[in-house]
């Protein structure tokens, strides 16, 4: 107990550590919760409509203001996503809180439109070879496919973010160059992507590989239109992470309860569980909006309906006080 009192923050205690690191820090973070698609996608069992649906209710009710909430995918390519349609045209739309949803061309653009999606992302890979693996295309081939949305898009006024992915590292190329990252970016961003969130897809980085490609990425987007996807797989999440924030991010993607394995890295956990995040943002006097009890209830619906033990270390942690 007196080492969390003199290092850290413990129900609510606020070290001088931490009052000392705050002043580098953004007051306030926005949150993307990717569970309900990036989280669930890989699942091998079909997970009901309505226990997503419900799922997506219960992380609006905690406080996020992003919930990303399907992809409008070919089904033959994720099974997992073929009731897009109907999960989000059954959940409860809150005021203040946007859907994005996945999509990958002009007919899934289309197709989400059609669903009631008010803002959609685009997906894109700073690897040549994860970018032909997981979308049967080159890097550039991606963003001739994404004009075509993006000028649909523009047409109907709705948002667009980008996601790159393999930034910091990729399973068949290795290392990826952070000027490659900035150059994806930057014609993302140049496209019109209002957001660019930057993806550790087999969570490779480092606090020091992280402030390496975000200094390459800081020269050619605003910091404030980028955003980092940090995979947990060798356990380094939350630093990279902390060490985004210090240089300016003030957006964060994460899964409840630690959703999404890393398919690249057999039994390794996969994305950052939201309520560690927000749990290690509340001990540095950051506003998420988010209530962390609350967000434990969804992480615990999921998980049950899952019938898995969650991934997320605050959750585990409450569960055996």
């Amino acid at each position: 107990m007196w080492i969390l009192k003199e290092f850290g923050t413990f129900s609510g205690y606020k070290s001088k550590t931490s009052v000392a690191v705050a002043h580098s820090l953004p007051e306030q973070v926005k949150i993307v919760e990717v569970g309900p698609r990036d989280g669930l996608q890989n699942e091998k069992v079909i997970v009901p409509a309505d226990v997503k649906i419900q799922l997506i209710n219960l992380l609006s009710e905690a406080g996020l203001s992003v919930v990303e909430a399907t992809s409008f995918v070919s089904p033959k390519w994720v099974p997992q996503m073929a009731d897009q349609k109907e999960v989000m045209q059954g959940i409860r739309k809150y005021p203040n809180v946007s859907y994005p949803v996945l999509t990958p061309n002009l007919q899934g653009f289309e197709s989400a439109l059609k669903a009631g999606a008010g803002e959609v992302a685009i997906f894109g890979a700073a690897s040549e070879m994860f970018s032909k693996k997981n979308i049967n295309c080159s890097i550039d081939e991606s963003l001739q496919r994404f004009e075509e949305v993006m000028k649909a898009a523009k047409d109907s006024s709705i948002p667009v973010r980008g996601y790159v992915s393999c930034v910091l590292g990729c399973p068949y190329e290795g290392n990826v160059s952070p000027i490659k990252v900035a150059e994806v970016a930057k014609k993302l961003y140049s496209m019109g992507c209002y957001e660019i969130s930057l993806g550790d897809t087999i969570g490779i980085g480092t606090p020091g590989s992280m402030r390496e490609m975000l200094t390459a990425v800081i020269k050619e987007v605003p910091v404030s239109a980028l955003a980092v996807h940090c995979h947990d797989t060798y356990g380094q999440a939350l630093v990279n992470i902390f060490a985004a924030l210090q240089m300016g991010i003030c957006t964060v993607d994460s899964s409840v309860a630690g959703l999404g394995g890393c398919p690249y890295a057999k039994g390794a956990s996969g994305n950052v569980a939201t309520e560690d995040v927000v749990y290690m943002l509340n001990g540095l006097g950051i506003h998420t909006g988010v209530d962390l009890a609350k967000l434990l209830e969804a992480g615990a619906y999921i998980c049950k309906a899952l019938k898995r033990k969650t991934s997320s270390k605050v959750a585990q942690a409450s569960c055996k006080l």
